[in-house]
């Protein structure tokens, strides 16, 4: 595993620790799910029930996978290898990305503007400025906006365990001016 993908995934534990108490349970994807439907306002209903299940197959991936004892709680410790497993993770992953991603489209023209990215971004926990940054390296066109499909395809490169030099790496790196 690269040292990049390995600061990602700590970054992700992190974030993903909604109510912030080390570990990750049911209750954390609930809170994420919320905090990112409510910045997506403009977004149908379709798209965020989507978003929803992705973040529900997210947490029953982790709980069926790791939650050996049964206690309903993930530790870092059992985060780590097993998200970066593309065999295992990988569907989850590509149902999460796509699922957000269109989120981001809400009038599903196949791009998505700077202010709903940095808003759903934002609602995940990311910091502005690496936001930014990660926006800048998905090459916006001329009216400041990527792809869904750049993003999607963005998402699953930040959970690959061989990649380095990514722009998901700008998420865990704060930018120099």
């Amino acid at each position: 595993m690269r040292t990049e993908a390995a600061q990602r995934i700590e970054l992700v534990f992190s974030l993903f620790d909604a109510n912030g108490n080390g570990v990750l349970d049911s209750e954390d994807f609930d809170l994420m799910a919320d905090r990112v439907v409510k910045a997506a306002a403009a977004s149908d209903d379709d798209a965020k029930a989507a978003i929803r299940a992705a973040f529900r197959r997210y947490w029953k991936t982790l709980a069926t996978e790791l939650d050996a004892n049964g206690d309903g709680v993930i530790s870092v410790e059992e985060f780590r290898p097993f998200v970066l497993d593309p065999e295992r993770f990988g569907p989850t992953v590509t149902e999460f990305a796509e699922a957000l991603s269109v989120l981001g489209d809400p009038d599903g023209d196949g791009l998505i503007e700077r202010p709903l990215f940095v808003d759903l971004m934002t609602a995940i926990g990311f910091e502005e400025p690496n936001i930014h940054s990660l926006f800048d390296a998905f090459e916006p066109d001329a009216e400041d906006r990527v792809t869904v499909t750049a993003w999607a395809v963005g998402i699953k490169d930040y959970y690959a365990p061989d990649k380095a030099g990514i722009p998901g790496d700008r998420l865990v790196t704060v930018p120099t001016a």
